[in-house]
């Protein structure tokens, strides 16, 4: 059997029991230091704490160790890394290949930051070592066949959540206007700041749009297809989210990827246990800047949002009046006092909360730049947040039971669906019942208890029903057998795949570039023995942009606003973006449909 991860991101210990609670397979955390979140960091402590929870159910945890390193700095990462492998981590997810080199007795997945786009990348990365590799967002289903196709690692790719418009690990946009890198975890999200299209005389073609602002990932429908190319861990993306966030999208992929292995024979999930949610699951109710399966399916226009880069929600019509301090719907809708909505018109997006609802009639907070027409999006249902904030999902191992009782005394096995058994015995003389159908319903009720463990015992034999055994017995012997039961799954190791470092495989070039950003001696000498000739200063140390490329993407702003220039486009070049005092010129390479941002000299405001 094949077995089918889904990965879960975790903030805390807490956001990682949601995660586990509501469905995870495995959970990715960051830990105190060189995480791609700065903000999301944890300590060891809590990390062990982590494990603990994560390993009862057999779900993993992924550390993140994912940020360039310099020279001065790799004694602590490697200090760190192996403080998070005694602590328990099954993984560690890196972008230096430094950490390669330092023979961590870890499983190792190259990060999306390792910008994967093509079979001979990933073969390299499978070749060299890595376990996993995880792949760049902006792949489409065909490209993401033929990697699977090519490399002996296991393949991770993100289904859910936000989208970097340029390719992971390659970005320099945020170092170039700000200072914080997002290779070093402190990204400042330029590519969601309003900006102008300009071109070579100034003139302003589109003003004050959020050109490099792309939708939210959702390919939920897409799980099969991605099962039958070959990918075997699902991600979602969100270690800065709410607790709330984790449970809703977790519960809504959990029950998605349960229907396509279910379809799929030779699959199955990568963890135990059952999780119910008590609530109907809905990732349109949470975070999302609007659904996207970004180039799943080919490079298309239509996966921006030109108008804001926060959370508009789930659509629930258009404004059809406007009268005496409320309005009215196209449609029949369930907004409720409390809601928070969005309006996007003609001159942007405005919010407001609704104080009131009178059959169809809509009294918000603030009437201001609602107008007919306007599409309107709820961002806030409070209603289905407040079930969110009362949920209290419990994951649960099914298991059976069996009670024997003889003359010479008492025991109850109790066996959990995997196999796993542990059981407890008392060593006494038991007189016969008087009753054995109502003595062997007592023991059948007791062996069906399981109280606050993470056990659900769903069947109950009962055999030598004649020997009387008091309930207060069968009570103490059922809580010995689960405790014993949750030692015996916390003893057997996880499965692992730690690999050695092939030193026969040969990176993809000769030669690597200023994004390919060596930063230290270890990644160096990696390089170097894998077969590279060239490597070129960092562009992460670079001491000034100007002239440097600063982004790559496959998300283009001339075919997003119908001026391809492989379809003919009327708009001449060349085209610049701009933001303050910061101008960067687009360039398009057709044969390879990307477009790159280039770093022109900052302008004196």
């Amino acid at each position: 059997m094949k077995t089918v991860e889904l990965l879960a991101p975790a903030r805390d210990y807490a956001s990682a029991v949601a995660a586990v609670d509501y469905g995870a397979d495995a959970v990715y955390i960051g830990g105190a230091r060189f995480g791609a979140r700065q903000a999301a960091g944890n300590t060891t402590e809590e990390i062990a704490r982590v494990v603990d929870y994560a390993h009862r159910y057999g779900v993993r945890v992924h550390a993140t160790l994912n940020t360039l390193l310099w020279d001065d700095e790799l004694a602590a990462a490697e200090r760190q890394a192996r403080e998070l492998i005694d602590a328990g981590v099954d993984a560690l997810i890196v972008q230096d290949m430094a950490l390669r080199r330092m023979s961590l007795p870890v499983e190792l997945h190259a990060s999306t930051q390792t910008a994967i786009r093509t079979p001979a990348e990933a073969r390299f990365l499978g070749e060299a070592g890595f376990a996993r590799v995880i792949l760049e967002r902006a792949l489409s289903l065909e490209e993401i066949r033929a990697i699977c196709a090519a490399t002996r690692a296991e393949v991770e790719c993100f289904v859910h959540g936000a989208i970097c418009v340029g390719y992971s690990g390659r970005c320099f946009l945020s170092r170039a206007m700000s200072g914080r890198s997002g290779n070093r975890g402190a990204c400042s999200q330029p590519c969601r700041l309003p900006w102008d299209l300009t071109d070579r005389s100034g003139r302003v073609l589109v003003a004050g749009k959020h050109l490099l602002s792309v939708r939210d990932m959702n390919l939920s429908r897409r799980l099969g297809d991605l099962l039958d190319a070959g990918v075997t861990s699902f991600k979602i993306e969100g270690r800065l989210k709410d607790v709330a966030y984790i449970k809703n999208v977790v519960a809504w992929y959990r029950r998605a990827v349960d229907e396509a292995l279910a379809a799929r024979p030779g699959f199955c999930r990568a963890s135990a246990g059952e999780s119910v949610p008590d609530f109907t699951p809905d990732p349109a109710k949470s975070f999302t800047r609007g659904d996207s399966e970004y180039f799943f399916a080919g490079k298309h226009p239509g996966v921006a949002s030109f108008d804001t880069p926060k959370a508009i929600g789930e659509r629930v019509g258009r404004v059809a009046n406007v009268t005496k301090g409320s309005f009215t719907l196209d449609a029949p809708h369930d907004v409720a006092p409390g809601d928070g909505l969005c309006f996007v018109t003609s001159r942007g997006v405005v919010g407001t909360n609704v104080n009131g609802v009178d059959g169809g009639r809509i009294t918000p907070n603030r009437l201001e730049g609602i107008v007919p027409g306007a599409e309107v999006y709820r961002n806030f249902d409070r209603r289905f947040n407040l079930a969110l904030e009362r949920s209290r999902t419990r994951r649960v191992i099914p298991a059976t039971a069996t009670v024997t009782a003889s003359a010479d005394g008492v025991s109850i096995l109790v066996t959990d669906c995997e196999g796993v058994a542990a059981s407890a015995s008392r060593t006494l003389s038991l007189e016969r019942a008087k009753n054995p159908a109502a003595n062997a319903a007592t023991l059948r009720a007791q062996a069906m208890k399981s109280g606050d463990t993470i056990f659900a015992v769903r069947e109950a034999e009962v055999r030598g029903t004649e020997w009387f055994v008091p309930a207060s017995l069968a009570a103490e012997l059922r809580r010995e057998a689960l405790e014993a039961l949750l030692r015996a799954r916390l003893a057997r190791p996880l499965s692992h795949r730690i690999l050695a470092e092939n030193p026969a495989a040969r990176y993809p070039s000769e030669r690597i570039g200023a994004e390919g950003n060596v930063t230290n001696r270890l990644a160096e000498t990696f390089y170097r023995d894998h077969g590279v000739r060239e490597i070129a200063a960092p562009q992460e140390l670079a001491p000034s942009f100007d002239g440097c490329r600063v982004m790559r993407s496959a998300y283009c702003i001339r075919r997003e606003i119908g001026e391809c220039l492989r379809e003919g486009s009327r708009l001449g070049g060349p085209l610049y973006l701009e933001h303050g005092a910061d101008r960067f010129r687009l360039e398009f390479d057709c044969a390879a449909c990307e477009m790159s941002l280039v770093a022109e000299p900052r302008r004196k405001r």
